[in-house]
């Protein structure tokens, strides 16, 4: 329910779910498979409410999570054969890596400023990347695309952080879809997981637009640095 809650606000709930899945003694692979099992409804709760208080146009939003999809989807596939003790590596250094930036990178305001690229190269390129990302790993994706929407695509921080709701969901869903073929969920963890994340969502959601940007930046670096410690004193 916090990560579904925290996830929504500053996009970094895996950064929560991940680790502790890992450090229950759960496989790598598994525990992301799962992870997508309840983060596929915490993020179609929040896109559902962006979606329908207009706080994301479906039109412009649509061919984005096409391509967001096949981007996951590849990613996924990927997964299947990379070692599992890479996973064990990589995760915890893209969770200090993310928690590096967030802490020393400028401020982000919530203005809209011009684009780095075009809006072309933004779609097929940038966020087919960031879902190939979350196929393959996962955590800090909704981050990324906050990101990138804001350095890329010149948008403000609040709007970026809605936009990366339907855009997470796409790639969650993608990834969900290979994970089940591949018969790696953990069913029963992965529902209790489902119904906080929905509680979680709802209430973040209901947040968003009153929080200030500051604190949102605040709470993804107090995760990613409180789930590194974590993690580390666990091995």
């Amino acid at each position: 329910m916090l990560a579904g809650f925290l996830d929504t606000l500053a996009g970094g709930g895996g950064l929560l779910t991940v680790p502790a899945l890992m450090m229950s003694g759960i496989p790598p692979v598994a525990a992301l498979a799962t992870n997508k099992l309840q983060a596929s409804t915490g993020t179609a709760t929040a896109s559902y409410l962006m979606i329908k208080n207009k706080k994301v146009s479906w039109l412009e939003i649509k061919p984005l999570m096409l391509f967001a999809f096949l981007g996951a989807a590849a990613g996924t596939v990927l997964i299947q054969f990379i070692d599992t003790q890479i996973l064990s590596f990589v995760i915890p250094l893209v969770i200090l890596l993310i928690g590096l930036y967030f802490l020393l990178a400028p401020t982000p305001n919530e203005n809209s400023r011009q684009a780095k690229i075009s809006p072309k190269n933004y779609q097929r390129l940038v966020v087919p990347s960031i879902g190939c990302y979350d196929g393959l790993f996962g955590p800090g994706t909704g981050s990324f695309f906050v990101l990138a929407g804001v350095s890329l695509n010149g948008r403000g921080f609040i709007d970026a952080t809605a936009i990366a709701k339907p855009l997470n969901f796409a790639t969650n869903m993608a990834s969900l879809l290979v994970f089940l073929v591949a018969g790696q969920v953990i069913w029963v963890l992965g529902i209790i997981m489902l119904l906080g994340q929905i509680i979680g969502a709802r209430l973040g959601s209901r947040c968003l637009f009153s929080i200030k940007v500051a604190y949102l930046r605040g709470l993804v670096v107090l995760m990613c640095f409180a789930m590194l410690v974590k993690y580390v004193l666990t091995l």
